[in-house]
């Protein structure tokens, strides 16, 4: 086994993270093609496989998962000590989910750095939980509960809100929906939360389609804009869609109890004014979305 190469370390990193040659070799400015040969040739060297090719993307192997988390580490490490020598301003590291990046936070950091010209934003898409002390991460950005006696600081800055969206023509074929029950007979389209299995199971009910399942929430929406049914997700999310008309909107889970989005630090971390920038500015822009 030789010693695995340092770039193709990298590449392995953003492909395991995006789950999508494409996307990391847009994260690192190569092509599609020489993100591939490299995570080939580190499965050449280690004589593992790390990744399965699907037709919608990348899966991670077992091995691949496992092998992912200490480089995701390493990396981090690496790049949190070499910008200790950096001069050229403040920087913030903060630490997403895949869905969240592209739907939400992505399109909207060029209104950020107009704000705050100097500081320079490195955002970490993973669906793998931040470690404050190893991952050189600043804050993160996770749906779901405050973790109670965690050390950590959790604020949250948006409800889930979760909307059944789909493409105009699946919604027009689809008819009126009036209650929860109408959407047994549709194809309903999950993602690795399992929201609409949920809701269904409260509700005594059961899909008569199978339903049709993706890692993400991004490419379950993806999907529904497609015309291939009825994605459940968070109406933060699916405002961009909404309003370019891609994804209509055909119901809103109106529950109280439900589960939300929180900004993420430790409790005990030094002042960090980049940090505080970036957090104050994504509530405001999501309270301006609400």
């Amino acid at each position: 086994m030789r010693t695995p190469n340092l770039n193709s370390l990298k590449m392995f990193d953003a492909a395991a993270r995006h789950l999508s040659f494409r996307a990391a070799a847009d994260e690192l400015n190569l092509t599609q093609g020489a993100v591939a040969q490299q995570v080939r040739r580190l499965e050449a060297d280690l004589a593992v496989r790390l990744v399965s090719r699907k037709a919608r993307g990348l899966e991670l192997t077992d091995v691949g998962r496992n092998y992912h988390v200490p480089i995701r580490r390493a990396l981090a490490m690496i790049e949190s000590a070499t910008q200790k020598f950096r001069t050229d301003g403040p920087r913030v590291t903060i630490s997403v989910t895949p869905s969240f990046a592209s739907k939400w936070l992505v399109p909207r950091l060029s209104s950020f750095a107009r704000l705050y010209p100097d500081i320079e934003v490195q955002t970490i898409a993973s669906e793998e939980l931040a470690n404050f002390k190893s991952d050189g991460v600043d804050l993160a950005i996770r749906q779901g509960r405050p973790a109670v006696g965690s050390g950590l600081v959790f604020e949250l800055f948006a409800p889930l809100d979760l909307c059944a969206v789909c493409s105009p023509n699946y919604a027009e074929e689809a008819g009126p929906i009036r209650e929860l029950s109408d959407f047994t007979n549709l194809q309903l389209i999950q993602d690795s939360h399992t929201h609409w299995e949920t809701l269904m199971e409260e509700a005594g009910l059961v899909a008569r389609h199978r339903l049709l399942r993706f890692n993400q929430t991004a490419l379950a929406m993806d999907a529904a804009a497609n015309g291939q049914g009825v994605a459940l997700a968070p109406r933060l999310l699916t405002t961009a869609d909404l309003a370019a008309g891609k994804l209509v909107n055909l119901w809103q889970d109106r529950r109280q109890d439900q589960i939300g989005y929180y900004l993420v630090y430790p409790d005990k971390s030094p002042v960090n004014p980049a940090r505080d920038a970036l957090l104050n500015w994504i509530v405001s822009e999501a309270t301006d979305a609400a």
